[in-house]
């Protein structure tokens, strides 16, 4: 599914395109389900153009099995079930993936949960874990407590035994964020997050904040940010601009970062599926975590995919159906 033109969720339209041929190090995976992210809808709107040599069409993550190798890539992933994290390419047939970047999917997991995860886990590990240098006993701060990050970060935060306090916009979402394991589910509403955070940690404020917003959160942010803190963002939801306090930043000695992954190197993404592998799929392996489904739609209804996720009502992730199985 492609788009002449950048536009709204109806710009969709099926096509046609010459099998991919798999390069040094690459898969072809013929695709099962593909996960529905917020950059898809960015790139969608004309706002977040492909890194060079990425295929045009959306899509960040597929499940499905692997149909052809390239050069240098081990005979026996043939066949194999995987999901992986792609550059572009998702919403089709059949989409190229590095061979480093695919984890295997076990048998025990559904193919459209499979493509619920590489891009949700990938970024949280990187930004929260790395990043942000979480820790056990410590407090993580995530905005959009439902999304696909949101849930994924408050999976692992738990799974790491770190507490965590999430934001969402109705008691609905605030209860899906409680169920699945937020300590304090705030609905922002209603209630301001930055004294929200402060009462419940002592006043001490979260250690990491994982931040989708950016614009006028960041000072409201780091008022509930303790001191060593991290402040790691990785969205811009609410606007690129932000004005901060500097004096207060360094009286509590915060940091802040962020980062961005599609456009890194296969290198560094390679070594991120390593260390997922053996730190963190285990969790999924065992059923520890699983993503939180929210609908699943086929490859030709994408555009209503995309209008569910502008609207904002989802809760968990979106994944297109692209092949039964």
């Amino acid at each position: 599914m492609g788009y002449d033109n950048p536009g709204g969720p109806d710009v969709f339209r099926p096509e046609t395109l010459p099998l991919p041929e798999t390069g040094k190090n690459q898969v072809l995976i013929a695709v099962s389900h593909a996960g529905v992210n917020r950059p898809d809808v960015i790139q969608r709107q004309g706002f977040y153009p492909p890194p060079p040599g990425a295929s045009p069409i959306p899509g960040l993550e597929v499940s499905g099995k692997i149909v052809a190798v390239g050069e240098g890539v081990a005979p026996e992933m043939l066949n194999r079930r995987v999901c992986a994290l792609v550059s572009g390419g998702g919403y089709s047939e059949y989409c190229l993936a590095h061979a480093a970047h695919c984890l295997k999917v076990p048998e025990h997991m559904d193919m459209a949960e499979a493509a619920a995860i590489p891009e949700t886990l990938f970024t949280v590990w990187h930004n929260v874990f790395e990043r942000g240098w979480a820790r056990e006993g410590e407090t993580l701060l995530v905005h959009g407590g439902t999304s696909g990050i949101g849930t994924m970060a408050t999976q692992l935060a738990k799974a790491f035994e770190m507490k965590v306090v999430t934001t969402a916009g109705s008691e609905e979402k605030c209860h899906a964020a409680s169920e699945l394991g937020a300590d304090l589910a705030v609905n922002y509403k209603e209630t301001d997050f930055v004294t929200a955070v402060n009462d419940f940690t002592g006043g001490k404020g979260a250690d990491v904040i994982l931040d989708m917003v950016s614009g006028d959160y960041v000072q409201r942010n780091l008022d509930c940010l303790a001191v060593d803190g991290r402040h790691v963002t990785i969205a811009v939801l609410g606007g690129l601009q932000a004005q901060i306090n500097m004096a207060k930043l360094m009286s509590k000695r915060q940091t802040m970062t962020g980062s961005t992954l599609r456009p890194r190197s296969d290198e560094f993404k390679a070594a991120l599926a390593d260390e997922i592998y053996s730190h963190a799929w285990p969790l999924f392996e065992d059923r520890t975590i699983a993503p939180v489904m929210d609908k699943i739609f086929p490859l030709a209804d994408v555009s209503a995919a995309h209008a569910r996720m502008e609207a904002g009502d989802h809760i968990g992730k979106i994944v297109l159906e692209v092949a039964h199985g």
